[in-house]
């Protein structure tokens, strides 16, 4: 095949740090190859400079096998690359249509716009994604939504090289199975796609090549029919990942931690109750849209609900706001770390404070730094967070250990009980063993946990039960040894729990 894209020998530092070095790539026409890597491994460095974001210190990149210096994006575009990045950039207060088009709107010298060619058009692009209104405002749209319309910006460019960069982190499975169908006819057409991943399952089933980086270098390129998910992990981490999740329960459970009974907030959540036992992990399945991170914020008094009694260790407890959930011992870690689970700018320790300050002002109501820095260096050293100091911002961390400081904010609460919405999403392999690691000890030591998560395999290796969620009602709930990929979708999907109203029905008749 042809060589649509080489990298050889590139190289690139930010100060004293290396964060590239002697890369080398190559892309051909018409295939599909896999990038992985752990977080900081350079995947994302890399494609900035194939880009034109960022500019190598050394080496050479070459597309058509001519040598090429791009400078920009817009010089990258010019030479047919598109780049779809895992960090959503649109403008949210315009439209849909807009959003797509902007730059060619930018470049046209006509004194109006015209909306309903503009639209027209970015209807047809989103024909082939899903029903997403051209008109509808995107600071309006669910983050998966907004994914898509980023996808539907790249698919208008006159692409030869398409780079997605975990493109898939924010959408459903129906939207994921869309996205691969459209990348594969761009294959057919003759294109280059680059897809950054951390999830095997997408790199075995769509990718026809696999390149390994670690650690800013490169490390192997694998023909995927001709290796296996655990050689690819374990060339990610420079070593043998046996487990990816703890041992579960191997006893009872212990007593009853937190009751919800009767939780209704229509037409989100419909008379959902469940029970949390100390020491266990519970986890919530269904689609997304089915009220997983509804039900879980309305427990945590992040949204109002209309009916519902919460019991906390054998006593009723009114939970109206999040103040009074931290109150009682209840947390939520967001799924959206950058936008609600955690201050990108500030320095870690205020980060972990943040929840209860009080915990470290003095007698004049001001922030001890000292008892600030202290709190901070015991939880994140509970957590092995890796970072350079606790003064550093999260926003210079990889997405592992942003997680993990937004773990050490909860667990500075000394919480009782901690709701973790999606709390691997955009992490690498080795980083989610440690986190899955770190909810099987908080388990252990009694605190209640449950995990809402979308990746059905982590769903199924991390809880001890599961309960599943469907349009806003709950359908079932399985324990670890009904645990299955097909009976978690049975019941997200609402086929269970109509084929046992049938029977129910029949019976009746």
């Amino acid at each position: 095949m042809t060589s649509l894209l080489e990298l050889d020998g590139i190289a690139k530092r930010f100060g004293p740090v290396r964060a590239l070095e002697n890369v080398a790539f190559n892309l051909r026409a018409g295939e599909i190859h896999a990038l992985a890597g752990e977080n900081g491994a350079g995947k994302s460095t890399t494609m900035k400079i194939v880009d034109g974001i960022l500019q190598p210190d050394a080496g050479e990149i070459r597309i058509d096998g001519e040598p090429r210096r791009i400078r920009s994006p817009l010089e990258a575009q010019a030479l047919g690359i598109g780049f779809v990045h895992q960090e959503i950039a649109l403008c949210p207060d315009v439209s849909v249509a807009e959003n797509i088009f902007m730059a060619a709107t930018a470049a046209s010298r006509s004194p109006l716009m015209n909306y309903a060619a503009l639209e027209r058009k970015a209807q047809v692009v989103l024909a082939q994604l899903g029903n997403i209104d051209p008109r509808a405002k995107v600071g309006s749209l669910s983050i998966s939504t907004q994914q898509l319309v980023e996808i539907a910006k790249a698919l208008t460019l006159d692409a030869r090289i398409l780079i997605l960069d975990e493109p898939t982190s924010a959408l459903t499975e129906a939207e994921t199975e869309k996205l691969f169908s459209i990348v594969h006819r761009l294959k057919a057409r003759g294109l280059g796609i680059i897809h950054i991943s951390h999830r095997m399952a997408e790199i075995f089933d769509h990718c026809d090549r696999v390149t390994v980086f670690r650690d800013g270098n490169f490390v192997d390129c694998l023909e995927v029919a001709k290796t296996s998910p655990q050689e690819v992990v374990n060339r990610m981490v420079g070593r043998d990942i046996a487990q990816l999740y703890p041992p579960k329960l191997d006893s009872a459970p212990g007593r009853p931690l937190l009751q919800v009974e009767g939780l209704s907030d229509e037409p989100l959540l419909r008379d959902i109750s469940f029970e949390l036992r100390a020491g266990e992990i519970l986890g919530i399945g269904g689609l997304i849209g089915a009220g997983r991170s509804e039900l879980s914020r309305a427990v945590c008094g992040l949204r109002p609900r209309k009916s519902g009694r919460i019991v906390l260790d054998g006593a009723p407890v009114s939970i109206r706001n999040f103040r009074e959930a931290l109150d009682a011992g209840l947390v939520y870690v967001s799924e959206d770390r950058k936008s609600e689970g955690l201050f990108l700018d500030l320095p870690i320790s205020a980060n972990i404070s943040a929840l209860r300050p009080a915990q470290v002002t003095n007698r004049l109501g001001l922030i001890d730094s000292a008892a600030e820095m202290a709190q901070a260096q015991e939880y994140t050293s509970r957590l092995r967070l890796r970072a350079g100091s606790l003064s550093d911002p999260p926003s210079t961390l990889s997405g592992g250990n942003q997680q993990k400081i937004a773990l050490a904010r909860m667990l500075s609460v000394a919480p009782r009980v901690v709701f973790l919405d999606e709390p691997t999403r955009g992490v690498d392999v080795g980083a989610k063993v440690e986190i899955h690691a770190i909810l099987r000890e908080l388990a252990s030591t009694g605190i209640g946990v449950v995990v809402i998560s979308s990746e059905l395999p982590e769903l199924i290796g991390l809880s001890d039960r599961v309960i599943v969620l469907h349009e806003g009602r709950l359908t079932g709930e399985l324990s670890a040894a009904e645990l299955s990929e097909e009976a978690i979708i049975a019941l997200a999907s609402g086929l269970e729990a109509q084929s046992t109203r049938a029977t129910q029905t029949e019976g009746a008749l």
